[in-house]
């Protein structure tokens, strides 16, 4: 049995895909695969609402707060983001915490946006901001997947607060009400590629910029529930399955958080307390969702990768602009599976150590 510990698309729940393959030809008595049945059609407009209504039960959003679901994943939403809520030569505020981040800066200011970097740090969670009183938004990514570093607490900010939790969405609870724009793409943590959730509050949706074309003009999803044209319906049905195995199955977010925060200590207290292996990662800054880590001495990369890809543990070769060790714990990953993989490294040691 494989087991799955890339950094996206993100394992699935046994239940999840079960339930996807029982009703992939006949979805809810309809005698239709939920592929092919219309976008205008009452099952469908039926799922997209109670999706939307799940996440924001589990979110804890406010009823004013719309739930969007749509295309072009997350980096579409690092262009959206400074069209709908700044006008070409605006301030706009961003914390530079690694790969992702730094690609959302280069979309800002590719749209001519006065950019500043209110605060820059790549291994390790940037500390002192620098935020001016007039920009428009600050952005922030919550998770950095590649460096493994992840905010403990939400920044503190005058200024409108955006994020990308692309890679920790209901992975924890969070003050939602502290922003004025969320974005995730679903594939690593609460289903499969091919949509992005986007929460846009009303007053959000005030500041936006007037003459946009209508295909990225949050308030044109908003209002037709995002199905202003063919919303990508199979991903969303994976991500309603996702969201009832967590809320029916783990037991709601508390759950889920607390089970997060096990596998990820499991892991980080094995590599700890390894002589083959550190964390470069300090403990305040640490992700519960993508541990990275390095062989002390070089010449065992090749012999542990081999080796744990013989064992099953698949996905484990880090990022390309980094290189290393990753291990991706999103919320599907099982602590069982954590505990083979931390006893994989101990064996390891014992054998190469």
């Amino acid at each position: 049995m494989p087991y799955n510990f890339y950094a996206g698309p993100c394992k699935l729940p046994e239940s999840v895909i079960e339930r996807i393959r029982n009703e992939f030809t006949d979805y809810r008595g309809s005698g239709m695969s939920v592929m092919e049945i219309s976008h205008r059609a009452q099952p469908v407009l039926d799922l997209l609402e109670r999706t939307q209504e799940k996440i924001r039960r589990l979110m804890g959003l406010a009823v004013d707060d719309d739930v969007l679901l749509l295309q072009g994943g997350g980096t579409l939403q690092f262009s959206m983001i400074p069209m709908n809520l700044s006008a070409a030569g605006d301030p706009v505020d961003y914390i530079d915490s690694g790969y992702w981040a730094a690609k959302a800066i280069e979309a800002a200011r590719q749209l001519e946006r006065d950019v500043h970097v209110a605060g820059k740090a790549h291994d390790t969670i940037p500390t002192a901001l620098d935020i001016r009183a007039d920009a428009r938004y600050l952005h922030v990514c919550t998770n950095n997947t590649v460096m493994g570093t992840q905010w403990q607490g939400i920044p503190e900010s005058r200024v409108p607060l955006v994020a990308d939790m692309s890679s920790d969405i209901l992975s924890r609870n969070i003050d939602t009400g502290r922003f004025a724009l969320i974005y995730a793409h679903a594939q690593k943590t609460i289903g499969a590629a091919g949509v992005t959730v986007v929460i846009v509050p009303r007053k959000t949706q005030e500041m936006i910029q007037p003459g946009l074309p209508s295909f990225f003009d949050y308030r044109t999803h908003a209002d037709a529930g995002s199905n202003h044209h063919t919303p990508p319906v199979f991903a969303i049905y994976v991500v309603e399955c996702m969201l009832d195995w967590l809320e029916k199955e783990v037991g709601g977010l508390d759950t889920m958080e607390t089970l997060n925060r096990d596998k990820a200590a499991l892991l980080y207290e094995t590599l700890d307390a390894s002589t083959l292996f550190r964390c470069p990662v300090p403990s305040e800054s640490r992700s519960m969702m993508n541990v990275v880590f390095d062989a002390v001495n070089p010449e065992i990369v090749s012999i542990f990768s081999q080796k744990a890809e013989e064992a099953g543990l698949l996905g484990l070769q880090g990022h390309r602009s980094r290189g290393g060790f990753r291990a991706s714990l999103y919320n599907a990953v099982t602590l069982e599976e954590v505990e083979t993989l931390a006893g994989f490294i101990t064996d390891f040691e014992h054998c190469y150590g």
